[in-house]
């Protein structure tokens, strides 16, 4: 049976990829999945990123904005409502394509990861916590690096419930989470990716394009944003947000409002830096530098060349999609 063509678009925050996979879903008849742990939270706009109405420009997107701050997620979880869209998207003979920056949700959609239910203990979770909340979550991530370095090197401080989690699989089962991700390649992918990764030749211009982002994220209203969220009891798993925690020493009276946002800026810079890593894992991978081009109509007209030649071997591409 031929593999479902499936169109990926990927990057470290602030490169360009929603701009990108909106043009590319207008231009071939697509609708597109997020890919972003932290856009699945509702209230979370700014701090994350998401797009607006306006910048959807009309095409549907699916598994944005739609969990409640707080609520606990899993990769599992994400990686099967993203292929039941998937499947949905291409019964309406639409072209799926699935775009973000959170590298274990592209890879578990499309290697078509299998999780098995592991066991939870909620004894070494509550005292995890506890450990967060004394010892700060950098404490347990360098533990994390020191049982499991291929998974702790996938994640910041503020991942404190991935990084919980990595501990507590370890210490109830005696297995690495990197160990269970090798294990999890049970069923073959029953897709065809075409996977496109932007990046820029000039990695200046990558942050120099991130701390502009975070100045408009500002100007936006990212305080009250911040303010709001981490005012709320239950929002633990949204105040990890990159964009929210760098502020709360702010609020606190710890810090003046320009160190934090400049605090916030370095950390963004180092989380697309852990993004490039996980991306060039990945050999299929093909990398487009928007940097390299006049104009972004000439890099948009390159990038939709490979997508059409990667559509042409496929028997159920319609040229007539094309707009």
């Amino acid at each position: 049976m031929e593999r479902q063509p499936l169109i990926v678009i990927t990057g470290p925050t602030a490169s360009g990829k929603t701009r990108l996979s909106i043009d590319v879903a207008k231009r071939l008849g697509g609708e597109i999945v997020s890919a972003d742990s932290m856009q699945i939270y509702q209230t979370m706009d700014i701090a994350t990123a998401k797009p607006t109405p306006e910048e959807r420009d009309g095409i549907p997107h699916h598994l944005l904005d739609f969990l409640a701050p707080g609520e606990s997620f899993s990769v599992a979880a994400y990686a099967k409502l993203a292929r039941q869209a998937i499947e949905e998207i291409s019964l309406r003979d639409k072209l799926p394509i699935l775009c973000g920056g959170t590298g274990l949700y592209l890879q578990a959609v499309v290697d078509n990861l299998q999780f098995a239910e592991e066991p939870k203990d909620t004894e070494i979770r509550g005292r995890l916590q506890k450990r967060a909340e004394t010892e700060g979550g950098q404490s347990l991530l360098d533990e994390l690096f020191r049982i499991d370095p291929d998974t702790a090197e996938r994640l910041t401080a503020g991942n404190l419930g991935r990084i919980i989690r990595a501990l507590e699989i370890y210490e109830t089962t005696g297995i690495r989470m990197s160990e269970q991700l090798l294990n999890s390649r049970r069923e073959p992918s029953p897709y065809a990716p075409c996977i496109l990764a932007l990046d820029y030749s000039d990695r200046a211009v990558l942050y120099d394009r991130i701390n502009r982002r975070v100045d408009q994220m500002m100007e936006a209203g990212l305080l009250r944003e911040a303010e709001q969220v981490l005012s709320e009891e239950g929002m633990s798993t949204a105040c990890q947000a990159i964009g929210h925690k760098e502020l709360a020493p702010y609020f606190r009276g710890e810090k003046p409002l320009e160190d934090c946002v400049e605090q916030l800026k370095r950390e963004t810079r180092r989380y697309a830096k852990r993004q490039l890593t996980w991306i060039r894992r990945d050999p299929r991978t093909r990398w487009v530098y928007p940097d390299q081009y006049e104009s972004y109509a000439l890099f948009f007209q390159e990038v939709l060349r490979i997508i059409l030649d990667f559509l042409k071997n496929h028997r159920d591409f319609r040229e007539d999609r094309i707009e």
